[in-house]
């Protein structure tokens, strides 16, 4: 485990010199790799009381907030994305939502739209944003800091009607999958199911401490958006965040019987696409075949099975009905050991698919090598702070506990 949080933090200070966090790099900032940066700064602060870590995380939240709050330097438009002033955005920073970090400027209305330059124009994801709200809301809680979940909710409110989609008669028809930088606008108006599921989940796991939230309108559209889907996928990195979903779900103190019907129809999507994913020979791929942070994601998911199984033990219903796709999904738990293994290998990092998304690549092969979804999870949870698990502030638990509350029981590492 030390070399394994040796490597993790090798990686995350890469990563921080290279995005300009430290030294003297241009800074260079991106949604989704910051929000699991964040998480990987504050597993290793709450795993080795390194002040540096706990620095990382505030520093990165103040930079995203700084920067993909605030229009492109290339923008005619300046300032902060909801239009406040310098005074008012730097108290509500989340409040117009955060840019992605697309290297190119967003599309404008009247030009054509192209597939292929889409997927580097800047603008909004929903299913970024929540990741970011998620980030926010263990750091709230791990740095002892409730304005970070204050900046959580305000992004929740100020994004979500933007996105929403609905139809003449205003019934909620889902949510774009991708917004302009003002919000003004759709750039891509198709809405993905796995986007309503993403923001259900997160309204409801930003309150998992007790803490009042005001986001019970938008968690009930949402949820009406999710029931009664289908959720097979082949593709890993969706796979992933599926598991991640059901885990956050199953971790809510007051879990109900929707998120009970969640988690089992999530999980039964889950079983059926990873058969067709391992099928399809994707991992038996040189490297220059593969792409390491969707594979990646599938790895951190999995990790997941664990405190999802824990949590089904505290409910017969979900434990009937969910067991034979967990028990199907563990016998698999060694798939995520060998994409991590794969990708720990210095030669295979050398491929141009790792090369050419490195930041997105290193922090989530950092996240896998930690553990650190799963561990900041259950230590953020309103059930792990019952269990002595939280560590808000990080002040009452020495490194050693938190090392042998990590270790504690079957292989934590995802493989049951």
């Amino acid at each position: 485990m030390q070399r394994e949080t040796s490597q993790a933090a090798e990686l995350m200070s890469g990563f921080a010199e290279r995005t300009g966090l430290r030294g003297g790099a241009e800074t260079r900032r991106y949604l989704w790799t910051d929000a699991f940066a964040v998480i990987n700064a504050l597993d290793l602060w709450l795993t080795t009381r390194d002040e540096r870590w706990r620095d990382m995380a505030t520093d990165l939240v103040a930079e995203v907030h700084g920067v993909l709050g605030r229009h492109r330097s290339d923008d005619s438009r300046q300032g902060w994305l909801g239009g406040l002033d310098e005074q008012e955005g730097a108290r509500h920073p989340t409040s117009g939502g955060l840019r992605i970090g697309k290297p190119l400027p967003e599309r404008e209305p009247d030009a054509p739209y192209d597939a292929r330059l889409e997927w580097d124009r800047d603008g909004q994801y929903w299913h970024y944003l929540t990741k970011w709200m998620d980030a926010l809301s263990r750091a709230a809680r791990v740095l002892d800091e409730p304005e970070c979940l204050r900046y959580a909710e305000e992004l929740a409110e100020g994004t979500f009607p933007r996105f929403l989609q609905t139809s003449p008669m205003g019934a909620p028809m889902g949510l774009a999958w991708k917004m302009s930088v003002d919000l003004s606008r759709p750039q891509v108006a198709a809405t993905s199911p796995h986007d309503a599921l993403d923001g259900y989940v997160t309204t409801r796991w930003l309150g998992r401490t007790g803490a009042a939230t005001r986001l019970a309108g938008e968690a009930n559209i949402l949820r009406q958006l999710a029931e009664g889907r289908a959720w097979g996928t082949a593709d890993p990195l969706g796979l992933g965040g599926l598991l991640m979903d059901a885990m956050r779900l199953a971790l809510l103190p007051d879990r109900t019987e929707v998120a009970e019907r969640l988690i089992l129809d999530i999980l039964a999507g889950v079983d059926a696409g990873l058969d067709h994913f391992l099928r399809s020979g994707t991992l038996e791929a040189v490297p220059s075949r593969r792409l390491g942070f969707r594979e990646i994601g599938l790895a951190i998911g999995l990790q997941a099975l664990r405190p999802l199984s824990q949590a089904a033990e505290t409910s017969r219903h979900l434990r009937r009905a969910a067991g034979p796709h967990l028990d199907a999904l563990r016998k698999n738990a060694g798939v995520g050991r060998g994409i991590v293994a794969f990708w720990s290998e210095p030669e295979n990092r050398r491929a141009a698919t790792w090369t050419e998304h490195r930041d997105i690549n290193d922090v989530m092969l950092a996240t896998v090598l930690l553990d650190a979804y799963a561990d900041t999870a259950r230590a953020t949870s309103g059930e792990g702070h019952r269990r002595g698990l939280s560590c808000p502030g990080a002040a009452h638990e020495s490194p050693a506990v938190h090392r042998e509350t990590r270790q504690a029981g079957p292989c934590h590492r995802g493989c049951g």
